[in-house]
């Protein structure tokens, strides 16, 4: 036993010292210790700059939406502490509005609201509105409250089912938080649209007029989709062989921005649902219909990959940063995206969002 005891020991130790060896006694020939390797490559990263493309080059994001439901996309479980610390990871990347995607979905929603919970929506266990104003305030950001989904809308392709619930809504947040809080700075009406969806034009008329009577004025936004070849929603597909074309688009939106521009100030078109050499055209076509009505044109940058099997991950650099430099080359005025907190953040539950803000910042020369 002593013998058996002995040669194990030296066994071990003779594996300790093979493993060791490399990292005390390498010569030029022999792979680095780890650590020497990792100084090596930040040290060459840094003086060499990897990018080959125009830095600083795209419409910076200053905006993102809050996706508190996570209706498609797993929910990460924050509390107050989380929040927190995102707000200061969006500050830091200039980030000065935030948007509250819904204030509910069916039956589960984000704040106690006595109206939907007589109407049979679950008591959620946080008060996430009066928490993200809070943030807001302490970081210097707009809030824009985003209307309650029924979900009627996506069961039946009428919108007009929107607007009962949204009288009370309205009127319920804007005496509980808007009159409470600076940071309250706006409505997002959030009716997802695509064209000539039924009842689009009365029910943003009515919804959009509403918030604004009832907060003096604050500004009201849209973000619809172009309805291109990777508008396959409820498909196993990434594309479709019919697609809108560009005069279309031009056309349909005319008659929506005609019914809707003197209670909804802007319009930010989700960007992922045509391809990337369609951007330039689509882009100013948007540019001019919002410059004709008078309204704030914004693209809704989106930092998923609609591109990918998998529903959805966050996105390739290269697709974010082109679709942000079409959106300074046709002079839009703000870039927000869905979103910053599942898809750019460094503590998102996907590890790949901290490396596409990594990638976010070196491209902007944000330190």
């Amino acid at each position: 036993m002593t013998n058996r005891r002995d040669f194990i020991k030296k066994t071990l130790l003779t594996g300790a010292a093979a493993f060791t060896a490399p990292s005390l006694l390498h010569s030029e020939n022999e792979i680095p210790a780890i650590d020497t390797l990792t100084n090596d490559v930040n040290t060459q990263a840094d003086e060499s700059n990897p990018l080959i493309v125009p830095k600083n080059n795209g419409l910076r994001i200053t905006g993102t939406f809050l996706d508190e439901i996570s209706h498609d996309i797993p929910h990460q479980n924050w509390g107050a502490k989380e929040w927190d610390q995102d707000f200061q990871y969006m500050k830091h990347i200039g980030i000065d509005t935030v948007i509250l995607i819904r204030s509910g979905y069916r039956k589960f929603i984000t704040y106690p609201s006595k109206y939907l919970l007589k109407k049979g929506c679950y008591m959620p266990s946080m008060d996430l509105v009066d928490l993200f104003l809070r943030l807001a305030q302490k970081y210097n950001m707009k809030f824009y409250f985003g209307l309650y989904d029924s979900g009627k809308y996506w069961d039946t392709g009428d919108l007009t089912w929107e607007i009962e619930d949204n009288k009370y809504v309205i009127d319920e947040v804007w005496e509980q938080y808007g009159t409470k809080y600076k940071s309250f700075g706006g409505w997002y009406i959030s009716g997802e649209i695509s064209r000539k969806t039924k009842g689009a034009i009365g029910a943003f008329q009515a919804m959009g007029k509403q918030c604004k009577d009832v907060s003096g004025g604050l500004p009201t936004f849209i973000s619809p989709w172009i309805d291109g070849k990777k508008a396959v929603m409820g498909t196993n597909k990434l594309s479709r062989e019919e697609s809108i074309s560009v005069q279309e688009h031009e056309r349909d939106w005319n008659e929506i921005f005609d019914g809707i521009h003197d209670v909804v100030d802007a319009c930010a078109f989700q960007d992922g649902h045509i391809d990337y050499d369609e951007l330039d055209a689509f882009f100013s076509v948007n540019k001019k219909l919002a410059d004709k009505y008078g309204m704030q044109c914004w693209t809704n940058a989106e930092s998923f990959d609609r591109d990918m099997p998998i529903r959805f991950l966050p996105i390739k650099f290269d697709k974010l940063r082109m679709k942000l430099e079409a959106a300074k080359r046709a002079g839009y005025d703000k870039a927000i995206t869905f979103e910053f907190s599942h898809f750019m953040s460094p503590q998102s539950a996907y590890l790949q969002a901290g490396h596409l803000y990594d990638r976010y910042k070196e491209y902007f020369d944000i330190k």
